[in-house]
């Protein structure tokens, strides 16, 4: 649901009965346009986030933990030397206007004043306002003389609403009638634009409710009285789409307030954000990496490329040590029999004038001697950096089968381990926590899957040796288990277990993927080996069509 003056007025018709009489304990600046206050009310202390963002402006509650930034912004700094303590008197929407206005009781032994929390909810131009009698104190976004700005906002000025719409106003039975004179085209259309406070979301609900014909009667009631049926709906993915005063959509989630509908919807964006974001700083640094070791790859290959000609220098050496006879200081070049050739072809050898022959052959020797030092020395570096290269490459298939932000932090700190990306602060200080691994039921069996690296080494500790192991052949897979308990396997869970390793593999996408299975036993842990590389032997293959199987999860029950 938009946040037009229809869903505030509901909001902060809430927040009034939970908030007023509150006292705040906290005051925090997550982001540089949002601001946290815990308030401590009659039913215990509650989280308002404020967010001035131009996607997800709010006035809401809040269970989410974020983190908070070393040093706090001014605002921030500001709201603390006004605010600490304050006690809330009243939460109102002001006119009808996207905008929530929180009144406060600021008394210190210095001091007591009345302020006002101005929380403008209007897409990119909304606000957050301290105001005290009529003068702003502060802003999130401040405006300057030298700007031409509509409205003046900076410390100093006074606190004007912003300019009114040429709408009806929604309050205003006349004004809606009046406006219902010129009504043409598509219902929902024309009353959002038409009438102000009602975003056009908010009018399609209200034309699926009274239908095509809607009159302004019964707009004036969907906007002015107290039915609400607080809900969220969702996507054809079952992902949240929004949340709303009240629906027709038969399958949304009803609450019991909107306040509730609020919090949850806005978690699952900020966990939905987080985890794109998240994903997205991992596969750039990733990336990076691996460009890097491409590139060195491509380096290392062109000079073993050079290398490829050392048995044609050592060849030239030879055939001169066989024709000294022949040759005599001076000579720029002379041709050979080539005994090695089954044709007895001739080669021809150039030589340096400056040398004798013997001195030519030994300048051949050692140009042999050096390309073969370096082949022999690049290919033990081609070796490890291919190593490094396919260890990359299985970070990079874990990132890509992540489906939680829970799937993402045990990766962040292999990277940072790998020096890949910078080890946070608050990261370094907590203990370790163990992740579990993806848990699937099915027959009688448990099947357990990693969800990176770390985890596939860890999962591989934990089966015992009659355990079956699964893996991807020829690609980067998630390490699959099934914990027998002492029985034997019967093909068909083997079969569900190929097909949640093929799901978690880097051949996702394709039709059929070969997975290999073997008893635990027979798999091995090389030392010093990266983190989830194995090797295996005595195994069977089956052909699988990649498949999530989430309805056996214990983490969809």
């Amino acid at each position: 649901m938009p946040q037009d003056a229809y869903t505030l007025r509901r909001v902060s018709a809430e927040l009034r009965n939970l908030l007023v009489g509150g006292k705040i304990s906290k005051i925090n600046m997550p982001e540089r346009d949002e601001l946290s206050l815990i308030i401590y009310t009659r039913s215990g202390s509650v989280k308002l986030e404020i967010s001035c963002s131009a996607k997800n402006n709010r006035v809401s509650l809040s269970e989410t933990e974020k983190p908070n930034p070393q040093v706090a912004p001014n605002f921030c700094m500001l709201l603390r030397k006004h605010l600490q303590n304050a006690q809330i008197t009243d939460v109102s929407q002001v006119e009808a206007e996207r905008i929530i206005k929180i009144d406060l009781s600021c008394i210190s032994d210095f001091s007591d004043s009345q302020m006002s929390l101005y929380c403008e909810v209007m897409g990119k131009y909304s606000n957050i306002i301290l105001v005290e009698k009529g003068i702003i104190l502060g802003a999130v976004k401040q405006t300057s003389l030298e700007e031409n700005a509509k409205r003046i906002l900076f410390s100093g000025a006074k606190y004007t609403l912003p300019a009114p719409q040429d709408k009806a106003d929604p309050r205003s039975y006349e004004e809606i009638m009046r406006a219902f004179e010129n009504k043409t085209g598509d219902a929902a259309k024309f009353i959002s634009s038409a009438i102000g406070g009602i975003a056009y979301s908010t009018a399609l609900e209200m034309v699926e409710t009274y239908g095509e014909d809607i009159t302004a009667q019964q707009v004036w009631d969907y906007f002015n009285g107290e039915e609400n049926a607080p809900c969220i709906v969702f996507d054809e993915k079952g992902e949240p789409k929004d949340f709303k005063v009240r629906s027709v959509d038969k399958g949304a989630r009803r609450y019991e307030d909107l306040l509730s509908a609020q919090r949850d919807y806005y978690a699952a964006v900020y966990e939905k954000q987080t985890f794109e974001d998240t994903k997205r700083k991992l596969s750039s640094a990733l990336h990076s990496a691996i460009k890097k070791i491409e590139k060195r790859l491509a380096q290392t290959d062109s000079k073993l490329f050079e290398c490829r000609n050392a048995e044609n220098i050592k060849l030239k050496g030879e055939l001169i040590t066989a024709n000294i006879y022949r040759l005599e200081r001076g000579m720029t070049s002379f041709n050979a029999v080539n005994y090695y050739d089954e044709n007895a072809g001739e080669i021809s050898i150039a030589l340096d004038r400056q040398l004798t022959p013997a001195q030519n052959a030994q300048k051949y020797y050692r140009q042999y001697a050096k390309l073969k030092r370096t082949q022999t020395i690049l290919s033990a570096q081609r070796e490890e950096t291919q190593q490094r290269y396919d260890y990359l490459n299985s970070i990079n298939s874990s990132i890509c089968a992540a489906e939680c932000i829970d799937d993402l932090k045990e990766i962040n700190d292999e990277l940072a381990a790998e020096g890949l990306i910078k080890a946070t602060a608050d990261r370094k200080k907590k203990v370790a926590v163990q992740l579990p691994f993806r848990r699937y039921f099915f027959s009688g069996f448990t099947i357990i899957a990693g969800r990176n690296n770390v985890q596939n080494d860890r999962l591989l500790k934990s089966l015992s040796s009659e355990d079956i192991w699964l893996h991807a052949r020829r690609f980067h897979s998630s390490h699959v288990g099934i914990i027998s308990d002492g029985k034997s396997v019967p093909d068909e869970v083997i079969l569900v277990a190929a097909q949640i390793c093929a799901h978690y593999s880097e051949a996702r996408d394709n039709d059929k993927v070969t997975i290999d299975f073997t008893k635990r036993r027979f798999v091995k842990k090389p030392n010093k080996s990266p983190l989830g590389f194995v090797t295996y032997n005595e195994y069977t293959s089956v052909n699988v069509t990649p498949c999530a199987h989430r309805e056996l999860s214990d983490e969809e029950k």
